[in-house]
Formats: C-alpha cells, sequence, structure tokens
C-alpha cells in the first residue's frame, strides 16, 4: 500500500503540473495543434480524461468495463482516436473540470482495491499500482506533447523514474508489436537521475548496455522524441536494436517523431 500511495502522489503531481499549463488557456489555444498528427490540445486532454474514467470503471465495475472492452473490439484500432475526437469537442472548461474530477476518482478508487486484486484492461489485467504507474507515463507523455505546443520546457523531476521503470519492463513488448523474437539475456540500464543520481536497472555483468540522462531515455521511449536527437547511448547490437523500436506505452507500433523537430 505504501508503494501504491507513492504513486498515487506521484501521479497527482504530474496531473497538476500539466493541468497548470493548460488551465489559462484560451479556446483557440485548445484549439491548436500539437506534435501528434491530428490531435489538438484538447485531443491530449480529452484522451486522459477518456483513460482516467475507464480506468475507474475497471476498478469499480466490472460488468460495465467488460461492456466497453466488448465495444471496442470491432474499431480496435481506432477506439482510442475516436474517443479523443469526441472528448476534443467537449467545451475546455468542461473538459478541464471532467478531467479533474475523472483523476481524483481514480485515486480514490484505487486506493480502495482489495490487496493482491488485478483489474481488468485492454491487455493483460494489472495490479493499482502497474494501472496507476500507467496512467502516471501516459499523463508525462502527452503532457510532452502539449508543453512541446505551447514551447514550454518541463523541468525534470524524480517521478521520470516511474516512466523508466515502464519503458525498461516494456522492452519484449516492443519486439512484440515490431513481430521480432526478444533477447534471451537482460540488458543492463544505467540512468542518470535529474538530481545527478544513478538509476540502474539490471545485472552489471550484463554485455547489453544502455546509458543516458533519464530525461533523454523517457523521452526514446514515450517516442516524444528522435533517438538521433538525444544523448542516449548503447553497447550491443542487442541493445542498440531496442533502443529502435522501444515503446512504454500499448497498442501498435509508434511512429515517433522526426530528428530534428524540436532543435
Amino acid at each position: 500500500m505504501a508503494d501504491l500511495a507513492a504513486l498515487l502522489n506521484d501521479f497527482a503531481a504530474e496531473c497538476a503540473d500539466l493541468d497548470r499549463m493548460v488551465a489559462a488557456l484560451s479556446a483557440q489555444e485548445w484549439a491548436g495543434p500539437t506534435p501528434a498528427p491530428g490531435w489538438t490540445i484538447a485531443h491530449q486532454i480529452g484522451h486522459l480524461m477518456w483513460t482516467d474514467e475507464i480506468a475507474t470503471l475497471s476498478a469499480t465495475d466490472d460488468d460495465a468495463f467488460a461492456q466497453v472492452v466488448q465495444d471496442a473490439l470491432p474499431k480496435a484500432l481506432t477506439f482510442v482516436d475516436e474517443a479523443a475526437q469526441e472528448a476534443a469537442a467537449i467545451p475546455p472548461a468542461e473538459l478541464l473540470e471532467r478531467w479533474r474530477r475523472g483523476r481524483s476518482e481514480l485515486i480514490e478508487a484505487l486506493l480502495e482495491v482489495p490487496t493482491g486484486t488485478k483489474l481488468a484492461w485492454f491487455g493483460p489485467p494489472m495490479s493499482p499500482a502497474s494501472m496507476v504507474s500507467a496512467r502516471l507515463m501516459e499523463t508525462w507523455a502527452h503532457g510532452q506533447d502539449v508543453a512541446d505546443a505551447l514551447a514550454i520546457t518541463r523541468t525534470p523531476t524524480a517521478r521520470l523514474r516511474n516512466i523508466a521503470h515502464i519503458g525498461i519492463r516494456t522492452r519484449n513488448f516492443a519486439y512484440l508489436v515490431h513481430e521480432r523474437p526478444a533477447p534471451a539475456e537482460e540488458f543492463r540500464i544505467e540512468l542518470t537521475a535529474p538530481d545527478g543520481a544513478l538509476w540502474a536497472w539490471g545485472p552489471e555483468s550484463a554485455r547489453q548496455r544502455v546509458a543516458a540522462p533519464a530525461l533523454d531515455f523517457c523521452l526514446l521511449v514515450t517516442q516524444r522524441r528522435h533517438r538521433d536527437d538525444l544523448a542516449v547511448v548503447a553497447i550491443g547490437a542487442e541493445a542498440q536494436e531496442w533502443l529502435e523500436i522501444a515503446q512504454a506505452f500499448a497498442g501498435p507500433a509508434g511512429t515517433g517523431r522526426a530528428a530534428g523537430q524540436f532543435a
């Protein structure tokens, strides 16, 4: 429960940071484009709102969530975009208030989930800690799109460790969506935290290694920057291959961002 509480606090803080970026925007600015093709700032917040609400449904109403999944099956490749499009049509003030309410309700719902319970999702079931970690990652990643659209440079925080952890845990998933066999051995990942500390995963003796500033690694695995624009170093052919396909998010392989797009 302590780990879940810490994750929920990080999620709330990440949401609050993004909230401060959009709270005072005009209707015209809400309709402005972001680096995600076809997505405005309203799409970005609408997507987060919708996903938080669906996650709350998973934690509180099994039958209702099962119906959402059933309805999504015939349009598996389009339902996320359709939901974002529908949400983007909501007046900005209402959309903002609904997002705020939805994320608060999700936090409350996850705190009430009995210990050991797995929550249904569109992929494998998840623990409440995994669910909120995924919500934190998405909030940070879509928040980056909003920051880029508004030419805002965000200050990296220790919350990046959560995003990096998901990026590392989803290594084999990235190979799966690219229809490639995953490496058999673990990699060593060493990231420099915003405060200069070392964050490390995997055996020290691993032959395949990745080193980077934590921010750069998180931008890579969420596909918010092209690898050529980041200080991410790979040692070993398999580590090199992984960095070309890494993605921390679910769904089909992403297209990422063009090199030099944010130079």
